[in-house]
């Protein structure tokens, strides 16, 4: 069902803003085709892209491909709605009917509307934001504890090694004691991983790194993403559970792997005393981790939709679709991701990666990171 509207949805807006552009392009038939041939271009290339044969192609063609089908879904979902807004307007007798026939300036102001919404669209990606939290615990745990947690880092085609060197230069930056990856490392292919470069950026960590798989992982082959992981560095937690300064760091397998281990039978021989992180990649069910006594969830797999208004779609969908929540005595973060699936567009959203200052609440007046200072409060 879900694979027929993937399908049905995209093909039905390229027909609809196609019927509109040669409505405003008539009377100059050279120019219809010439631009009804060009606009045709993404979805040839989209479906190069779901067909595999970008892995056949030379690299820098095979990233075109990727970076240009990929990016025409969502110009694609901006186009239809201008065009919409158009539609209602003249319904409503805003705009005369001729409006949308034989106006080439019409349509260059379109374009230029969709150009200006794309390049803001960019920029707003690639403005990396962290978002600063602090926890505090009575376990025993160091005094102090700076973890940086990231997601949804879809490292192929579209995000490469040059682009992950600006994130791990910003994680070393932040000096953490650890990181900790929930999922979708990879976005699809293992082709962009031949070379080892993105294998060795990652090892560029200045600190132990965990992570768990996301969906992305399984779609790229499960054997290829785990020899991934052991080359960048990242202790893989398929449904195990890992220790470290005294926290017990508990990795589930994806969701979308058909089985995995209950949450419940994963913390079995988790001691309750030890702080207890969990990393699961989908951020479902999240009264689980409050029954099994997780102290913290990290989450992503949202992306936050990435562009509104699909955001609305994702907080329909989930009890937390992004930022932080709290069940009982189990605080959640789900991440809109580091990085994205497709196009580099961000609107309404931001990439980001979580830093969590941990401190053990018997040590009074700390002086944090973020320039606190914190008392315990009463028991």
């Amino acid at each position: 069902m879900w694979m027929v509207l993937f399908l049905v949805l995209p093909l039905g807006g390229f027909a609809y803003v196609l019927w509109h552009v040669w409505c405003l392009l008539s009377g100059v038939p050279a120019a219809r085709w010439a631009v009804v041939s060009v606009l045709l271009l993404p979805l040839l290339a989209l479906v190069l892209n779901f067909s595999g044969a970008t892995d056949r192609m030379p690299m820098w063609l095979a990233r075109t491909c990727y970076q240009v089908g990929t990016s025409s879904l969502f110009v694609l979902m901006y186009a239809v709605f201008l065009f919409l807004l158009l539609d209602i307007g003249r319904l409503a007798h805003v705009l005369p009917r001729s409006a949308l026939h034989g106006s080439w300036s019409l349509l260059l102001l379109y374009a230029l509307v969709l150009v200006v919404v794309f390049v803001l669209g960019n920029v707003w990606y690639n403005l990396l934001v962290p978002r600063f939290y602090h926890e505090t615990t009575y376990k025993q745990v160091p005094v102090s504890t700076d973890i940086v947690m990231m997601s949804d880092l879809h490292l192929g085609y579209a995000n490469g090694s040059g682009q992950l060197r600006k994130w791990v230069d910003e994680i070393n930056h932040s000096r953490p004691d650890l990181v900790l990856i929930a999922g979708d490392v990879i976005d699809g292919s293992m082709r962009p991983f031949e070379d080892g470069r993105m294998a060795a950026e990652l090892r560029r960590i200045n600190a132990p790194k965990y992570g768990c798989f996301g969906n992305h992982e399984h779609y790229a082959g499960t054997e290829a993403a785990a020899r991934f992981y052991r080359e960048a560095g990242i202790t893989l937690l398929r449904d195990s559970v890992a220790y470290f300064n005294g926290m017990a760091i508990v990795g589930r397998e994806d969701r979308s792997a058909g089985r995995r281990k209950p949450l419940a039978e994963l913390m079995k021989g988790v001691d309750n005393d030890k702080y207890v992180i969990l990393l699961d990649h989908q951020p479902y069910h999240l009264e689980q981790a409050e029954r099994a006594g997780v102290d913290l969830q990290f989450s992503g797999h949202t992306h936050y939709g990435q562009v509104w208004p699909i955001s609305w779609i994702t907080d329909a969908v989930y009890e937390c679709a992004w930022g932080t929540t709290k069940r009982g005595n189990t605080r959640y973060y789900v991440s809109s991701g580091i990085g994205l699936w497709g196009g580099k567009f961000r609107i309404g959203t931001y990439s980001e990666y979580v830093d969590v200052l941990l401190q053990r609440l018997d040590t009074v007046h700390y002086r944090n990171k973020f320039n606190m200072w914190s008392t315990p409060p009463p028991r």
